[in-house]
């Protein structure tokens, strides 16, 4: 068996109404769409991925993000042009996003660039091109 890719990601904000209005103006930028929007729960699909925001257990409402606890390290979205990234880092200043850092060359694979950022919860957030099929060059067609 071999798996055809992710088909989403579930991230849980401790300030919904916060993370809300922020990922209701970055995934539709990203083309993703909405399917589902409840009370405390929004779901967007597009680009062969799924990524969905629900609020946190009352208990856990005080809580941050912390990138090296166990669980979650960031989700990192990928581009299909390098100008891609560039567009995305314009975006994310007017929506106030907190910027780890702008587009810059990585040594993760030959070509690839990326911007690197936070949600209101601090959740870290990337976006990388990677020239060609990069490292997944080996990979079969989806």
């Amino acid at each position: 068996m071999e798996i055809n890719g992710v088909a989403h990601v579930m991230l849980t904000v401790s300030d919904y109404e916060a993370c809300l209005p922020f990922y209701e103006r970055l995934l539709p930028f990203l083309g993703l769409r909405p399917v589902f929007k409840m009370d405390g729960y929004l779901y967007c699909v597009g680009g062969r991925t799924a990524l969905g925001i629900m609020r946190a257990d009352d208990r856990h409402r005080d809580e941050r993000f912390v990138q090296t606890r166990v669980g979650l390290h960031h989700v990192c979205f990928r581009a299909r042009e390098r100008v891609d990234v560039d567009a995305l880092y314009e975006f994310l200043k007017t929506i106030g996003a907190t910027i780890v850092h702008a587009p810059e060359e990585g040594a993760w694979a030959p070509g690839y660039y990326s911007v690197l950022f936070e949600d209101p919860d601090g959740i870290r957030l990337e976006m990388n091109h990677v020239p060609g099929k990069g490292l997944l060059k080996d990979a079969p067609p989806a």
